[in-house]
């Protein structure tokens, strides 16, 4: 048997890991058959500590104590900001965030490149997420979420003059992604208690920005539907929106529409 067909029979499995402070998102993944072979959600409780809380998540899903060929690890928080290559310097990770952020002496900063669009994202990785995985795992990688959802969005924009808006929506914030033809515009994100909420900040960044309402195109992704409350509230005010086209991957992983949307980061990382 050749090298070339044992390679071929062999499943590349990776494992994606995306952690927040209120939950825990996995995607298993065939890479050389490009298969999806598990994709699982677990909810965390504020009242119990985090580290409690992943070490029962080890436990109740045995699909994450295999071994996998890559392990990536999101972790899901915006304590972060995008800065153009040219005005990044890797001794003042902190001072980027500052304006943003509430940042303390003991924070520990880390930066993710996008290389193919010149911008670097740095945040604040989870510590202590990171010192547990490394007792699960050993070696892994781990990003920011907010840079494969940057990335994947700007990839959409290809060729694209009018300015492309995009919100990704979680339960109690969201990011705003604005772009046009692979370039970063805006990238901001926002803690809301209310559809109403939701609607100021919205609209807020629309003026700011000088697009118009009447005119503008505004794509949903993340835990959202056409019934969702911010989606309503957003359809009285700005004429086009929709939620973010996603045939092409139903098609490749045979996934419902509001799967692929919640997991939309889990999927590009």
């Amino acid at each position: 048997m050749s090298s070339t067909a044992t390679i071929a029979q062999k499943n590349y499995k990776k494992l994606s890991l995306q952690i927040a402070l209120n939950g825990l998102s996995f995607c298993v993944i065939d890479t050389l058959n490009d298969r999806i072979l598990e994709l699982q959600s677990v909810a965390f409780n504020y009242t119990q500590s985090l580290e409690d809380q992943l070490w029962r998540t080890f436990v109740d899903h045995p699909a994450l104590t295999r071994h996998y060929d890559e392990i990536v690890v999101l972790h899901d928080n915006n304590f972060n900001t995008f800065v153009p290559k040219a005005l990044f310097d890797e001794n003042f990770l902190g001072s980027y965030l500052q304006y943003n952020t509430k940042v303390f002496e003991t924070d520990v900063f880390a930066f993710d490149e996008i290389e193919i669009h010149e911008i670097n994202n740095v945040y604040v990785p989870f510590v202590n997420v990171n010192n547990f995985l490394i007792d699960q795992f050993g070696a892994f990688d781990y990003k920011n979420c907010n840079t494969p959802l940057v990335a994947a969005l700007l990839d959409l924009s290809r060729n694209k003059e009018e300015k492309q808006v995009f919100i990704h929506i979680q339960n109690t914030h969201f990011e705003i992604i604005v772009s046009q033809n692979l370039k970063l515009l805006l990238y901001n994100s926002f803690e809301y208690k209310t559809p109403e909420d939701f609607a100021y900040y919205l609209l807020f960044t629309l003026e700011q920005l000088q697009l118009n309402p009447e005119t503008v195109s505004v794509n949903f992704l993340g835990k959202i539907t056409v019934n969702d409350p911010c989606f309503e509230i957003a359809y009285r005010y700005i004429r086009t929106i929709a939620l973010l086209d996603t045939q092409a991957l139903q098609s490749r992983y045979s996934l419902e529409e509001r799967v692929i949307l919640e997991n939309f980061i889990l999927l590009h990382s």
